[in-house]
């Protein structure tokens, strides 16, 4: 990625007054967590992560469902934020009308120290029942793969006693209405929107660079590859964002990006 790109995006983020930051799984990736389109490892190298993410599979075999959303709570929890996360935290403590908007499931953005994301598909650390939708408390204790192979059986709610579920969005369900809502209204009255690490393909979130862009927002996209979004970016930096972001926040703020935690 050439500096002309890094300098010409730092200006855009040092003129801006509301700034969005739109994350994906490529985000995260770089932290080691595994994406959908990564294949399953372990006991799990057998499944399709999309055929687990499902109500009906759930509702079918909640043992197994809640044993990987162990597994995958285990993962993300002995992952760390990378420089890319801590960029973002900078971002936010620069711009004070900032939000990071994501679609991604895990807390490194909280753990980066960011203070409120706005999590549009769920949270693996937000269970809830599965049947009155109550909030349900984390399990305790850290997360390990189940002894007994691969199933879990879920805690049981705490009102009404029917099986708690991980508290994400799965495949065929409606994104939760007030973080939607909330990113929709940050993203038509923002003056730039950086997006990051996401595809672009997963709707309706892929849709927040769309709304930034036509409510006359200036779009700076981070990935490693070519992205539906390239057609709508103002600037387009190639390559990772645990380089990239560190390196726009020092471009924009003479030398004050964040260094990775030790």
């Amino acid at each position: 990625m050439s500096a002309d790109a890094v300098g010409r995006a730092a200006d855009l983020l040092r003129r801006a007054r509301r700034v969005v930051v739109f994350t994906g799984a490529g985000m995260s990736a770089e932290s080691g967590v595994p994406t959908f389109r990564d294949a399953l490892t372990g006991l799990w190298q057998r499944y399709d992560a999309q055929t687990l993410a499902t109500p009906a599979a759930f509702h079918a075999d909640p043992d197994l469902v809640w044993g990987w959303y162990e597994w995958r709570r285990a993962a993300v929890r002995r992952a760390r934020p990378n420089p890319g996360h801590l960029a973002v935290a900078t971002i936010e403590a620069r711009v004070p009308d900032s939000v990071v908007i994501t679609q991604n499931v895990d807390d490194l953005h909280e753990r980066a120290g960011s203070p409120a994301p706005l999590h549009l598909h769920g949270s693996l650390f937000a269970p809830r029942c599965a049947s009155c939708a109550r909030s349900a408390p984390e399990p305790d204790g850290p997360p390990e793969e189940p002894a007994d192979g691969r199933r879990t059986p879920p805690p049981r709610c705490a009102g009404c006693g029917a099986a708690v579920r991980p508290g994400v969005v799965w495949f065929g369900e409606a994104l939760p209405g007030q973080a939607l809502e909330a990113a929709v209204e940050a993203a038509a009255s923002c003056d730039l929107l950086l997006t990051v690490g996401t595809s672009g393909l997963v709707y309706p979130a892929a849709e927040i660079p769309q709304v930034a862009s036509r409510f006359g927002a200036v779009v700076v996209q981070v990935n490693p590859r070519e992205t539906p979004l390239d057609a709508v970016a103002e600037v387009n930096l190639r390559g990772p964002a645990a380089r990239l972001l560190p390196a726009l926040v020092d471009a924009t703020w003479d030398g004050t990006g964040p260094q990775p935690a030790d």
